[in-house]
């Protein structure tokens, strides 16, 4: 038998660089997204006992930061750091192209609805399948499918083409 502990370490260190990637394009705020990462972790210590399927543990926290990052709204709004002001760790730095291209996407991002962003966000940082992202946000895999189509047709839509000369083609 698997203690708690060692379960949930496991757990931490499985699922922390999705979590706070999620979290960060959530609040865009680097202070607050290591904030709601560990707010979501506490509550999963406190519940881990009713995670019945490990296979779904990502999901499930996901769950609680979504939910967490609601009740920071409820409570109040807090000042957003801008993102190009986040200071990177060195093995992050990107070539100034990079980070233009970066900022583009984000400000993009940050233009599309919820309902499109969140599951865009969900399946690309988080790996999620459209069931998951499905199940996550209650609706059909088609549903999902739709909004994920969507999201990708008005980010094109917004960045007017931009990178599309960098396309890389494969052939058959």
């Amino acid at each position: 038998m698997v203690s708690k502990q060692s379960q949930f370490d496991a757990l931490v260190r499985a699922t922390s660089a999705d979590l706070y990637r999620f979290a960060f394009w959530l609040c865009g705020n680097e202070a607050l997204a290591h904030d709601l990462t560990q707010e979501t972790y506490l509550r999963a210590w406190r519940s881990l006992d009713n995670l019945r399927e490990t296979a779904a543990a990502k999901a499930w926290l996901i769950t609680i930061l979504r939910r967490e990052h609601a009740r920071l709204y409820e409570r109040k709004t807090p000042a957003f750091e801008p993102i190009d002001a986040v200071e990177l760790p060195e093995s992050d730095l990107q070539s100034p192209d990079q980070l233009g291209d970066d900022a583009l996407v984000r400000r993009a991002m940050a233009k599309l609805d919820a309902k499109y962003r969140e599951p865009l966000l969900m399946q690309v940082l988080g790996g999620f399948s459209c069931e998951e992202i499905a199940a996550e946000v209650g609706t059909t895999p088609g549903a999902v499918m739709t909004q994920l189509f969507r999201a990708r047709q008005k980010l094109k839509a917004a960045l007017g083409g931009y990178g599309e000369e960098s396309k890389v083609y494969e052939l058959p």
